[in-house]
């Protein structure tokens, strides 16, 4: 399936091409205008968007948070626009794309469609924005997020070799519990801590986050793994690297592990929010 965004621009192509080469990322000339246009989207919302529009939404909230509430309150923003797409543009290519779905194995490891990488185009783009973000307010979001960009970035940017970009487009899928986050962490903010709106938002957070990162994620990273080990163990004319194949698990791994203990905060976070009064503060009352 090709890919349905307009035409990168010939000087773009032109630009981006060395680079492709050094980095031996085949396909990031004719996406390149896709990583681009999502980065600049996501820094115009985060700089003008989001401070425009929640200043509307929360005049009471917003524009009197502490500067790094503010600055988390932007990135979420971003988040939710991000997340809502990028999951309806992985889940359209997968339902789609008949080229993508009819892969064999060593389709899945080399094999390449406009569209996929239409769809890691965007990510990545996201990616090196979260990158960027995580990076200068580091005080706020902390080193895991930093690595967390960083991870999904450099796993984003090897599907231009192309290689995996098959599970690439799967594990944007990621995303779906991404929204129903976002909404718990502005439901704090909106001091609406322990509602019945937050109460239905963190079911559905947490059994979003178990199905598509836990479940569904670690599915994929396991037929993943099955098919690079394939083509480790059968190279013909398309060997893959010692060096690519350590470097994709490592990041994986990385993610995956970062996945399994977020979700145990959150069940924490929840569980704090909504368990019932101590002992001690029942004696009290009486």
């Amino acid at each position: 399936m090709r890919d349905p965004f307009f035409t990168p621009p010939g000087l773009l192509v032109n630009a981006a091409t060395p680079i492709a080469k050094s980095l031996a990322l085949k396909s990031l000339p004719y996406h390149a205008h896709e990583i681009l246009s999502a980065f600049c989207f996501y820094e115009f919302i985060n700089r003008v968007v989001s401070p425009y529009v929640s200043a509307r939404l929360a005049p009471k909230t917003y524009p009197h948070l502490p500067r790094k509430t503010k600055v988390d309150w932007n990135v979420h923003f971003v988040s939710m626009v991000q997340s809502c797409f990028i999951n309806a543009l992985a889940l359209w290519v997968i339902y789609a794309d008949k080229e993508r779905r009819n892969m064999d194995w060593k389709e899945r490891v080399w094999g390449y469609t406009g569209a996929g990488g239409m769809v890691q185009g965007f990510a990545a783009g996201y990616f090196a924005w979260d990158l960027l973000a995580s990076a200068e307010d580091v005080d706020v979001h902390g080193w895991a997020a930093l690595f967390h960009a960083a991870s999904a970035l450099t796993v984003s940017m090897m599907g231009f070799r192309p290689f995996v970009n098959y599970y690439g487009v799967n594990l944007v899928l990621y995303e779906l519990s991404t929204p129903f986050l976002n909404i718990h962490w502005w439901l704090d903010k909106l001091r609406m801590t322990g509602s019945t709106l937050q109460l239905v938002n963190a079911i559905a957070l947490l059994t979003t986050f178990a199905g598509s990162r836990l479940v569904w994620g670690t599915y994929q990273n396991y037929c993943m793994y099955k098919d690079i080990w394939r083509a480790v163990q059968h190279p013909g004319e398309l060997p893959v690297p010692s060096w690519l194949a350590l470097a994709y698990l490592a990041s994986t791994t990385f993610l995956s592990g970062l996945n399994l203990y977020w979700f145990g905060k959150m069940i924490q976070a929840v569980a704090k929010r909504f368990q019932g009064p101590k002992e001690g503060n029942d004696k009290k009352r009486r």
